[in-house]
Order: C-alpha cells, then structure tokens, then sequence
C-alpha cells in the first residue's frame, strides 16, 4: 500500500466534496453545475465519500494516473447516487462527459479498444432490458452502464452482477410486505450499480480471476 498516495487522495477527497454535493445540487434544477448553491444536508456524506474512495485509490494504485482515474470514476458515482436517490435522475450533464473524460484518460493511460468496447457492451445490454422491462429500468441506467464500461473494462461484468443482486435484495423485501403494490414502489438501480462499480474497481480483476479458476 502506498500510504503517502492515500493520504493525497484523501485530501483530494475532502477538496472534490463540496464541489461534488454542488454538482448534485444543480444537475437536477438545470443550472449550471458549478454555479453557487446552498450546502445540502447530503455535504458531510458526499465528502465522507469523495475522501474515502480517493483515499483508497491512492492506497490501491500509488501516485499513478490509473489513481487519479480511479478517484474521478468514484467521484462521478458519488454524484449520481445523490442525484438518483433524491431525485430519481442519472443526469445526462453527468455521466455523459464523465464517460467520455474516463474513457480517454483509461486509452492514454493503457492504450486498447477493450474500454470502449466494454462500455458499447455494458451500455447494450442494459438497453436490451430497458426494452424488455421499461418499468423496470430508465436510459439513464443505460448511460451508467456505459460508463462503468469505459471505467472498468471487462471488470464491468463484475460491477453489474454486484448491482443487480444488490438491488435485488430490496426488491425481494417489497415483494414479500406489499405483493404486487410493490411494482409501484420504484428503486432506483444507479446506487446499486455505483456500488457494484467501486466493487469492480478494487477487486474486479481478483475476482474473475477467482470465477474463472473454479472452470480450471
């Protein structure tokens, strides 16, 4: 572990969570995202998060770019798990740029078609069952799904099996208590799958190199 790059990356963190929680404020309302807004509620989370997840990329990947990819990976997530569990929104103004910021710094860091054919794959599978189930599932989910691609790589398999068994859980539990009145209680996937992407991003590669020595 590289504890010099971790306490950076905490830093970093605390610098990039206050920016954060006024990102997640504004996208929602349509102004501009670095436009002055009041502290939400949400401020000591979001920073608590944004510091935590750096600080890990730090200690995980050292004074690397891959750390400084990481670290905006995780921070584009912590944005859109506010947004999505406040407002039911993954918004455009978000995760578009971000997938496409991700998706150069990955290329320039290890050249190779593999992120943005990860983030293509992701994003059609995700279509394919916003088509089947539109109840179940918004473009928005789609866009995410791309973007865990170009992040993750092949390691994205990995980020959407965590999120929907996640998701899954909660799921269950509405059934159970409300039956079929739990089709109306919407959840909202993207934290599910934002977690399932930070599970993918610290132990993806161990853990498809786990899945696959059960075949071997």
């Amino acid at each position: 572990m590289d504890l010099g790059a971790g306490v950076v990356g905490l830093v970093l963190g605390l610098v990039a969570g206050p920016i954060a929680d006024r990102i997640a404020t504004n996208a929602p309302a349509r102004l501009p995202l670095l436009a002055q807004a009041p502290l939400s509620r949400r401020v000591l989370l979001v920073t608590a998060a944004t510091s935590l997840l750096a600080a890990g990329a730090g200690l995980e990947f050292g004074f690397t770019l891959e750390a400084l990819i990481a670290s905006v990976f995780c921070w584009v997530l912590v944005v859109i798990t506010r947004t999505d569990l406040e407002d039911r929104l993954i918004p455009n103004r978000v995760v578009l740029p971000g997938a496409v910021v991700i998706l150069v710094a990955r290329t320039i860091d290890e050249p190779s078609v593999g992120w943005l054919l990860a983030g293509l794959g992701a994003g059609l599978v995700l279509f394919l069952i916003a088509l089947a189930y539109p109840r179940g599932m918004g473009m928005g989910d789609v866009k995410l799904a791309a973007f865990l691609g170009a992040g993750l790589g092949l390691a994205v398999t990995v980020a959407l099996f965590v999120g929907f068994i996640a998701a899954f859980l909660p799921a269950a539990v509405l059934l159970i208590r409300h039956g079929r009145a739990a089709r109306k209680r919407a959840i909202p996937l993207g934290p599910f799958l934002a977690l399932g992407g930070v599970i993918a991003l610290f132990a993806g590669d161990q853990i498809l190199d786990w899945y696959v020595g059960l075949g071997s």
